[in-house]
């Protein structure tokens, strides 16, 4: 089964809002076995819309459509659908009465523009939205399903888990596919592929798809299975064999993050843990943060930019930051050490380098990175060099620092080789 995907909003033309509806629909789709063919992006005009849905539904099965259901003058998609498969909008009561229900249970008042998004067109399946206040609807035309959808990410997530797969699974013609993914960290995809190269091979010959999914600091690994679900046990078998090879890259699977892997570790174990950051400036606690229930394990953090501060507040050496600079394995191992003396933590994590795009030297070129991490046995210390661009270097700094950290505490060498 073949998609299309309609993205509806001059914000997203001119680049002021990024196109993540698209980007999310096209993985759901491939995770479930559907095709996307085409991803189009068009303004808020009622013959570009009708040009670019019908030109979509003469050569796709499905066409998903994202944008301009909201309440104001400039959302007109439901009118111009409602022209071209030629019916009237009618009040919906069921969603009449959502809408109401939305407004009371937040204290605001309804307006009629609000009260105007209950009328939906006569002859389109109308898909609740228990995000919002904007209905989805699902049409039918020559052997095409087009289903319009808000712009809203998390009310397009919600219609699309809630209502859209499901009902597509129940009519059948999806491929009964299963996906299973490994996370590595710290190693390249070229690098990868190299040393694993004889797996690789026997996963093709046992009939899985394999694709490899890299990002920033992070490479996952895929397998698919086109039988379903059966052949997990064989799936789960092959990824083992990883987990033993490379304990020191392989941290977890389906996607789970280095932050949720490492306070499962943490909440498991009984131990806590703080951070001490300068090059990462608090989002390495930010990431710990981000997992529900992170206030079992992570005690806090100081986030030393300046060198008073490291000084101040991990106890730093003056003469250390003087003579060796603050981007050093003497500097970050002082604040790895004394952060977690005096945070009163087990374990502390801390981060010196220079992110850029300035900053760097012949000697300290920007993506330069320190990263040790203290337990009461001591410290392990690391550099690295991550690259010039800023944000991915504080992105690859708290990855890089989350594994380390996994690996002191699964007492797994971490250090290159």
């Amino acid at each position: 089964m073949n998609a299309e995907i309609i993205s509806i909003g001059d914000e997203l033309l001119i680049g002021q809002t990024v196109n993540t509806n698209a980007s999310w629909i096209g993985m759901e789709c491939s995770l479930r076995g559907i095709r996307t063919n085409f991803v189009t992006t068009i303004s808020d005009q009622v013959q570009t819309i009708l040009d670019t849905v019908d030109q979509a539904v003469k050569r796709s099965q499905i066409v998903f459509i994202t944008g301009g259901l909201g309440p104001t003058k400039d959302d007109i998609t439901k009118y111009t659908l409602a022209d071209y498969f030629q019916t009237e909008l009618k009040c919906h009561e069921p969603t009449l009465r959502r809408i109401e229900e939305f407004f009371s249970s937040r204290n605001r008042p309804m307006l009629d523009v609000n009260i105007r998004q209950a009328d939906l067109p006569v002859d389109a399946d109308i898909l609740e939205n228990v995000n919002g206040t904007a209905a989805g609807m699902w049409f039918e035309k020559d052997g095409c399903i087009v289903i319009s959808m808000p712009g809203v990410p998390y009310e397009m997530k919600g219609i699309m888990l809630d209502e859209v797969f499901p009902r597509l699974e129940k009519r059948g013609g999806l491929p009964s596919l299963y996906h299973y993914t490994l996370m590595t960290q710290g190693i390249g995809e070229s690098f990868l592929a190299d040393q694993i190269s004889d797996w690789e091979e026997r996963v093709e010959k046992a009939g899985f798809g394999l694709a490899y999914l890299p990002s920033p600091g992070m490479v996952k690994l895929r397998l698919t299975s086109y039988e379903g679900e059966k052949r997990k046990p064989e799936i789960e078998a092959f990824f083992q064999e990883l987990i033993e090879r490379f304990p020191r890259f392989v941290f977890g699977t389906q996607d789970r993050t280095l932050s949720e892997v490492v306070g499962r570790l943490l909440r498991e174990s009984d131990k806590t843990l703080g951070t001490v950051e300068s090059c990462t400036g608090g989002a390495l606690a930010h990431s710990i943060v981000s997992v529900a229930g992170s206030s079992d394990y992570f005690q806090g953090s100081f986030v030393t930019y300046a060198n008073e501060l490291k000084m101040n507040l991990a106890d730093v050496s003056e003469e250390d930051l003087q003579t060796v600079g603050a981007v050093s394995s003497e500097v970050v191992t002082q604040m790895a050490i004394n952060g977690r003396i005096k945070l009163g933590t087990s374990y502390c994590v801390a981060t010196s380098g220079i992110a850029g795009p300035d900053g760097g030297t012949a000697g300290k070129p920007v993506g330069t990175v320190w990263i040790a991490v203290a337990d009461e046995k001591g410290a392990v210390c690391q550099s690295f060099r991550f690259g010039d661009n800023r944000e991915r270097n504080i992105q690859m700094s708290v990855l890089t620092a989350l594994n380390m950290l996994r690996c002191r505490i699964l007492g797994v060498e971490s250090e290159k080789k």
